[in-house]
């Protein structure tokens, strides 16, 4: 056991601090089970700090701030990373990264091409939900994000300041995207941006 400690210890020494680690990422110097013990005594040494359950990361120090921490978003794209899926921030998240919300959730939502999980981080945490391959199959990256974010809420709750800023994003999308991305949009959503628009589907809208 503690020659896997300090197999695990040099790898670690290896890395820059604020690096997030999961126990796969130690495969080959012991079992599961070792690893992870390994890694739960790093942990109380002070030499890696717990996320969550199995996702870990060294701790980064700022001479002013002190201890620095991973943000959930940080923590949801180093879990993809590690798990070889696709996320996109879906919900009351892709709302508030488009500026059309200003409720930042306790909870991220994304949703993914694998399986579904919830990891609790302090008082938040970060959800994958699996959808149908069609969601991933939209080509814009802001009109994605922006159909993710509108079937979180109805129709009826845009205000007339979210159409405003909704026109704006889309007009920094092109042509081609937002075609293509409406044909595979919820039909409410379709139809909502092509009034919004007066989009005839073959042109832009100045």
């Amino acid at each position: 056991m503690n020659s896997i400690h300090q197999e695990v210890t040099g790898q670690i020494n290896t890395l820059q601090p604020g690096t997030i680690v999961f126990p796969t990422d130690f495969r080959g110097i012991g079992t599961d089970d070792e690893v992870r013990q390994a890694l739960s005594r790093l942990t109380r040494e002070g030499k890696l700090e717990r996320l969550a359950h199995g996702i870990y990361f060294l701790p980064k120090i700022h001479p002013t701030f002190g201890k620095l921490q991973r943000s959930m978003e940080e923590v949801a794209e180093a879990v993809a990373v590690n798990e070889h899926m696709r996320i996109k921030p879906a919900g009351a998240y892709a709302l508030n990264k488009l500026r059309l919300s200003t409720q930042v959730p306790a909870r991220l939502v994304y949703i993914t091409d694998g399986q579904a999980r919830q990891i609790k981080i302090g008082k938040g945490g970060v959800r994958f939900k699996p959808v149908s391959p069609k969601k991933f199959g939209m080509k814009g990256p802001i009109s994605s994000l922006l159909i993710q974010g509108l079937e979180e809420i109805a129709n009826s709750q845009v205000t007339p300041e979210m159409e405003d800023r909704i026109k704006e994003l889309l007009q920094q999308e092109t042509t081609d995207n937002l075609n293509y991305d409406l044909k595979l949009a919820p039909a409410r959503i379709n139809d909502f941006i092509a009034k919004l628009l007066k989009y005839p589907l073959n042109g832009r809208v100045a």
